[in-house]
């Protein structure tokens, strides 16, 4: 591997700013200080300092972020990005699946391309669970048909997902598809809109309610691993 992709992957800085302090003499491998960025090392076993501060390789990393309203899911865009809410200097962030504009909650956001495919990917059911509230309430027989599956709006058919905590005018729902507006668009075709949508878990990762909304951390090991199980 490079130095400078070693550098960059560890979130040293910009491109720019890796050459600059290698160049000026401010990286050591392996106790000798190293001025070409494109310089060969083994993540594994090398030694990489800054200033006398050894780094700690991480090919990925993983950030759980409390989406608060008005941003798009997306890495950039013309419109406030869930992106900018999180200045990290890793190379190829990206959220792992999308939460509308007007809607709340854990997004995760990483590097590691092979996971965000199994969170998202139909063939493996990963369980996302939503806080809903509604302008009405289904009946008790239109929960059991979004419980059964089937429910069809548009061309559109639904799986089976879980209904808890029914109240007047709030439940919580947990899908295994995440197809687009699913929450929605099931309430709609039982004649009812969803006035606020919070994702609160995604798989075994459960939104953390000591994040305020926009701001973002790094998930523990045991959070990764649960994602991995």
């Amino acid at each position: 591997m490079r130095l400078d992709k070693y550098l960059r992957d560890c979130g040293y800085g910009t491109r720019s700013e890796i050459r600059k302090a290698v160049r000026s003499g401010h990286i050591t491998l392996n106790g000798s200080i190293v001025r070409n960025p494109a310089e060969i090392l083994d993540p594994g076993t090398d030694t990489v300092e800054v200033d006398g501060q050894t780094l700690k390789y991480t090919e990925y990393v993983y950030f759980m972020l409390n989406k608060p309203a008005g941003y798009i899911t997306a890495n950039k865009g013309n419109v406030p990005t869930v992106m900018d809410l999180v200045p990290e200097p890793y190379l190829n962030l990206f959220p792992v699946g999308r939460l509308d504009k007007d809607t709340e909650g854990l997004l995760l956001i990483t590097n590691d391309g092979p996971l965000g495919h199994r969170l998202l990917s139909p063939r493996y059911h990963a369980e996302k669970e939503y806080y809903v509230e509604v302008d009405r309430m289904p009946s008790a027989e239109q929960l059991e048909e979004i419980r059964k599956g089937g429910l069809r709006f548009a061309e559109e058919t639904f799986a089976p997902a879980e209904v808890r905590d029914v109240q007047d005018c709030h439940c919580r729902i947990i899908l295994t598809e995440g197809k687009y507006h699913e929450v929605k668009r099931i309430f709609l075709a039982l004649g009812c809109k969803v006035t606020y949508l919070k994702r609160i878990r995604m798989k075994d990762l459960i939104l953390d309610e000591t994040l305020e909304p926009g701001t973002y951390r790094r998930l523990t090991e045991d959070e990764i691993s649960g994602l991995y199980a």
